[in-house]
């Protein structure tokens, strides 16, 4: 097998040619895949093989009722994948600047952040640049570095959840995140000032976030700490309405950050329990792909992150 040279890959892979490899992996199927491309089954095959022809191995197994990626495919099918999201934002910028807006920004963030950080930052740049599009995403930390390496976001916020994350991604940080154990205003346990141990607290139905992450991973070592069990009756998600709708709806306990927990707190909705775990605030920041530098309106959205005053005067002035 003749290794693939760069100079070659340029001038014979074309967009459509990325695009039929994106969708076979996505459908696994030949005809499903021709009719979403509007192309015959025969002239599909025929541009497939010659994909397969100059990247000198097969990229899809023949299998009587699916095409699955080999295992040389699979990474080709990810680099597809990862450089039409990439066009699809640079079109997406194009055609907005073009019509007289200010771009295309795709931000993520984990709880604390969408509870306080980015929605600040995205009153101000907002102000400065009201045609600007901008999408922001609800993730866990780990979802959201694989959205950055897929290319479907420009930036997020987050922190890190596995040692080799460390050499793609780099990390600014913004704050720790401190959390603490809550009930809503109703619950028997709200409003008392006696120390409950955590051995007591099980008693009640939970609402935590999902197994992996790295709060809930920290509690668990807490829980493991003080030679007690975590919480078997609970209730699992991600999504900051939902876990605020369950917890103001029943007898819940649940962990939030405190930045998150401070306006309903201060509005009396929630209460703060007094309770023997402790965890140690984790540090989060903006995350983005190492290596690529970010520009434009994405650096600027940066620096109000960071530092909303100096960073983002000194981001504007070397524009």
């Amino acid at each position: 097998m003749s290794e693939i040279s760069f100079t070659s890959f340029c001038h014979w892979l074309k967009f459509r040619h990325l695009l039929l490899i994106d969708t076979l992996g996505r459908t696994g199927n030949m005809h499903l895949a021709a009719e979403q491309m509007s192309l015959s089954q025969p002239a599909l095959s025929k541009m497939l093989r010659e994909i397969e022809n100059q990247f000198g191995f097969p990229l899809f197994e023949r299998l009587p009722r699916s095409m699955p990626p080999t295992a040389l495919g699979s990474e080709v099918v990810r680099y597809a994948q990862i450089a039409l999201n990439d066009a699809r934002g640079f079109v997406a910028r194009i055609d907005s600047l073009r019509a007289g807006g200010h771009g295309h920004l795709r931000v993520g963030g984990i709880f604390a952040a969408t509870a306080v950080a980015l929605p600040q930052a995205i009153v101000r740049i907002k102000k400065r640049w009201p045609l600007l599009s901008l999408e922001v995403v609800e993730q866990t930390s780990d979802h959201l570095m694989e959205m950055l390496k897929a290319r479907t976001l420009d930036l997020a916020i987050g922190r890190f959840t596995e040692p080799q994350q460390l050499q793609l991604f780099d990390f600014r940080p913004m704050g720790p995140e401190p959390f603490c154990l809550v009930v809503n205003c109703r619950h028997p346990l709200a409003g008392q000032t006696q120390r409950y141990s955590l051995g007591e607290l099980l008693a009640w139905p939970w609402i935590l976030y999902p197994q992996g992450t790295p709060i809930r991973r920290q509690m668990e070592e807490a829980f493991a700490a003080a030679g007690v069990a975590t919480p078997h009756n609970t209730v699992e998600t991600i999504s900051m309405q939902t876990f605020l709708q369950v917890l103001q709806g029943g007898p819940m306990i649940g962990m939030l950050p405190e930045a998150m927990a401070a306006a309903h707190l201060h509005g009396g909705l929630l209460s703060v329990l007094n309770t023997d775990l402790r965890l140690a605030p984790q540090e989060y920041g903006v995350l983005t792909r190492r290596g690529e530098p970010l520009i434009g309106i994405a650096r600027e959205f940066m620096a109000l992150l960071l530092e909303p005053e100096k960073e983002a005067e000194g981001a504007l002035a070397e524009k």
